[in-house]
């Protein structure tokens, strides 16, 4: 079979067979396809979709190119379960949810990615913690899982290697924002992952990949019925991404964000809706609580009482970080040598969230091609939510960067992302939509 065929398959409108959908996953797998013709098939299905039947194949087949963990032989006495997002800015929910769901009774193996498109990734911000084992071995994986309740971890060569290498390429062509490219990612890595229930946080807004809402419904409905297939019971949860998540956008920030969440220190509200949200849809897709409203106080408790910070600093350890990561987390994360805090008048009307994670990635925080390292230490901080009112004590965000010359742009298209009003705007709720089905 001639690769070329199976493009011009899929560029003139066509459905890909079986047998073209195999030959793809298994050159993607063992690097046999080069890159470009990758990215001209991503292209072509970009442009021209894939029906559904096709976007489950490709999902079944990318998920069977590597290592499919069972955890029947764990000896478990909770249920397996995880949570994806399909990407935003300042999303850092993953390190705030895993301790939290483990401490309410459920088992979390969650396989993250990097960075796709202007979106942060997990894995890079995981791997702000020094000694963290991003990359381990499914020995240290499955094992803290079953001694702590959850590990963070990013996607291994063994594990859905088609995706991983696919991924890679779309994040760096233009081809992120395909439904049945985005359901076969996520899903192909958590059917390896040998789930029994997930969680889906489907953003949307100018900072998701989905920016109306008729298209993250779309996205939500093509997950849960694709992972139908596949026997894996899952929910989504729409959530607005018209604003960064939480109070900080870029690696180590988030990481510190995260930090005193779970030290119940600072919690910011639209965050905390999000998390407290998707925890407790866990609980009701693991079976461990049916009520919403109760699975909510259970996650809830599991914060105030200090229990998920526990939980967090005990997987940190057991993937070689700090044994005092929770106590001391200010000295262990890198910072950057030059801080600029951004003032502004009037009341936060809108923001183009895209453009906040775009600024991050001129930052060095974020990827321009495939394997470039990045600075941990860059970002925003103190960010305004649309709403607040600007002035002395109020600033629009505090620039964390390498450089003057690169706070200085920095500035100039943080400024661009925002407009202010004399007047304060309507608030936008952070939970649009639950779908179950």
């Amino acid at each position: 079979m001639l690769f070329t065929d199976v493009i011009r398959t899929k560029r003139d409108g066509g459905e890909l067979s079986d047998e073209q959908i195999q030959f793809f996953v298994d050159g993607l797998a063992d690097d046999s396809l080069p890159a470009e013709q990758v990215s001209a098939l991503a292209m072509a299905v970009f442009l021209n979709s894939m029906n559904f039947e096709e976007a489950g194949k490709l999902t079944l087949a990318m998920a069977g190119s590597g290592t499919v963990l069972d955890w029947s032989t764990e000896g478990l006495d909770g249920p397996v379960v995880d949570k994806h997002s399909t990407g935003g800015v300042g999303d850092k929910v993953s390190f705030l949810l895993a301790p939290i769901a483990a401490a309410c009774g459920c088992y979390v193996p969650m396989i993250s990615g990097r960075g796709l498109g202007h979106t942060g990734g997990t894995t890079d911000k995981a791997e702000c913690i020094p000694g963290y084992d991003a990359t381990p071995n499914f020995g240290l994986f499955r094992k803290t899982v079953r001694e702590v309740g959850c590990a963070i971890i990013g996607q291994t060569a063994d594990l859905a290697p088609a995706d991983r290498r696919f991924y890679s390429i779309r994040d760096v062509t233009g081809t992120v924002e395909s439904v049945p490219l985005i359901t076969a990612s996520i899903l192909s890595k958590k059917i390896a992952a040998g789930l029994q229930g997930l969680v889906m946080d489907v953003k949307v807004g100018t900072g998701a990949f989905m920016e109306s809402h008729e298209r993250a419904r779309e996205l939500g409905r093509s997950i849960i019925g694709t992972a139908a297939k596949a026997d894996l019971r899952t929910h989504a949860i729409i959530t607005d991404m018209n604003e960064v998540l939480g109070t900080t956008a870029g690696n180590a920030l988030e990481i510190a964000e995260s930090m005193q969440y779970l030290r119940n220190e600072k919690r910011d509200s639209r965050l905390d809706d999000v998390t407290l949200a998707l925890c407790a849809e866990m609980l009701v897709v693991g079976g461990i609580e049916s009520d919403r409203d109760t699975a909510r106080g259970l996650c809830d408790e599991a914060v105030t009482s200090g229990r998920a910070a526990e939980v967090f600093g005990r997987m940190v350890t057991a993937m070689g970080g700090p044994a005092d990561f929770i106590e001391k987390y200010d000295g262990h994360l890198a910072k950057a040598p030059v801080v600029r805090t951004v003032s502004g008048e009037g009341y936060v009307a809108s923001v183009n969230t895209r453009a906040i994670g775009n600024a991050i990635i001129e930052l060095g925080g974020g990827r321009r091609k495939v394997g470039e390292a990045l600075d941990l230490s860059v970002g925003f901080s103190d960010i305004a939510r649309v709403g607040a009112e600007l002035g002395d004590d109020a600033p629009l965000a505090v620039i964390h960067a390498a450089s003057e010359a690169d706070a200085e742009k920095a500035e100039q298209n943080l400024r661009d992302a925002y407009e202010l009003e004399a007047a304060p705007p309507d608030i936008r709720p952070v939970i649009c939509e639950i779908l179950t089905g």
